[in-house]
């Protein structure tokens, strides 16, 4: 039983790290696949926002295909669905929107579905471990979007055609991501009990669901808008500009890599404290900086303090629905939870563009910082009950992990 465990772990790791380096591919290379459809300015936002909004829609999708279909077989059907989108979205040519357009959608509806059924399996697995693992699986979701984002400047940098660059990548993610679908994890399926009143524990699910929102406005702020801040308000050069997010992205990773042994050492509510407070340091830091280096370590703080929060998040709801109303109510509330990850991400680069043209770049920065701390009230919420994951609290691993996905 261990060895299944294992295998489900490692295969569901690598699920996470794919996406990261697709996700990341696309993101990163934005201004080549404007140029090469010859998207207008004023329409680019328009295909932007569709993505995230089209994800949301998936997720939503995913809540109520699993109550017919394992997480794990949706995972296993998303995922590639995800890449050969990638792909579709570099292999048109100068004029051929629409092509865009349905990669795009495409792209959208898939990572909804993605994202929801891979957390899904995290926070179902994590369940059967008995301690504190989705850090560990956010933290490869974390290299592979180093990797993604590093294969993407080493495309930009060689000028190979965006179809070019992707090809290699969905050649050997694809097959290994279907090959490491036999080895998924899902949990025991139940029925859900319906709260009362509407949706799946809802009223315990709407303190995490703002947490959701406000970390994804602290990290699209940074994804977004961190190499304009230093460069036009911190007076950093244009080649300085583009290190900020790399230091993010590995101070996420290094965070996310031994966050779950604080989780486990101190439980889930410190760490998320810890997290939010480092957080908003980090923003005070940024919007007071006298120059580059000091936003460097601004941005650095970031990365050390909004890593916990996401993980985290997902893990406590899962946990709080399964303890309110059973197994199935997890994937549920991890699907619906899943949509303010896309809520937090429209806002974010949005508010924080409106507040620097009217106001001013450095007070625009200190919105997030609000909102981080505000999910420091909410971080009781974070607690398990009656069990708690953490320490000399951690329960012993349960025998029973439900059925691998090839056993469906």
């Amino acid at each position: 039983m261990t060895d299944v465990l294992r295998r489900g772990r490692a295969s569901l790791a690598f699920a996470f790290f794919a996406q990261g380096a697709a996700f990341a591919l696309l993101v990163t290379r934005i201004p080549a696949v404007q140029d090469r459809y010859g998207v207008s300015d004023a329409l680019l936002p328009v295909f932007l926002a569709a993505v995230p909004v089209l994800a949301g829609a998936g997720s939503v999708a995913t809540e109520r295909l699993v109550r017919r279909v394992r997480p794990s077989r949706v995972l296993r059907w998303s995922q590639p669905v995800v890449l050969l989108a990638l792909l579709g979205a570099g292999a048109g040519g100068s004029g051929q929107v629409a092509v865009l357009a349905v990669a795009l959608g495409v792209f959208g509806l898939a990572v909804g579905a993605l994202d929801a059924s891979m957390n899904m399996l995290g926070v179902s697995l994590q369940r059967s471990y008995g301690r504190s693992i989705m850090l560990g699986f956010h933290a490869v979701y974390s290299l592979g979007g180093i990797v993604g984002a590093s294969l993407a400047w080493a495309g930009a940098h060689w000028r190979l055609a965006l179809w070019v660059s992707y090809l290699p990548v969905v050649a050997v993610l694809l097959p290994a991501a279907l090959l490491g679908s036999r080895w998924y994890v899902d949990g025991e399926p139940a029925p859900v009990r319906k709260a009362p009143g509407g949706g799946v524990g809802f009223r315990l699910l709407l303190p995490l669901c703002l947490v959701m929102t406000f970390a994804y406005i602290g990290d699209s702020t940074v994804s977004n808008w961190s190499a304009k801040y230093l460069k036009d308000v911190l007076g950093g050069s244009e080649q300085l500009a583009t290190v900020p997010y790399n230091v993010y992205m590995v101070t996420t990773l290094a965070g996310r890599a031994v966050g779950d042994l604080g989780v486990r050492r101190f439980g889930a509510p410190a760490v998320v404290r810890l997290g939010g407070l480092v957080a908003a340091g980090g923003f005070a830091v940024v919007a007071s900086a006298p120059g580059p280096w000091v936003g460097m370590l601004g941005f650095t703080l970031l990365g050390l303090g909004l890593c916990v929060l996401v993980p985290q998040t997902f893990a406590a709801a899962g946990r709080r629905a399964f303890e309110e109303d059973g197994p199935g109510a997890s994937d549920a509330a991890i699907a619906r939870l899943n949509i303010f990850n896309y809520v937090g991400f429209l806002i974010g680069s949005p508010l924080v563009g409106a507040l620097g043209d009217a106001w001013s770049y450095r007070g625009a920065m200190l919105v997030p910082m609000v909102l981080v701390l505000v999910t420091l009230g909410y971080a009781r919420s974070f607690a398990a009950q009656p069990d708690r994951y953490g320490g000399v609290h951690e329960r012993p691993r349960t025998a029973d992990v439900g059925r691998g996905s090839n056993g469906l």
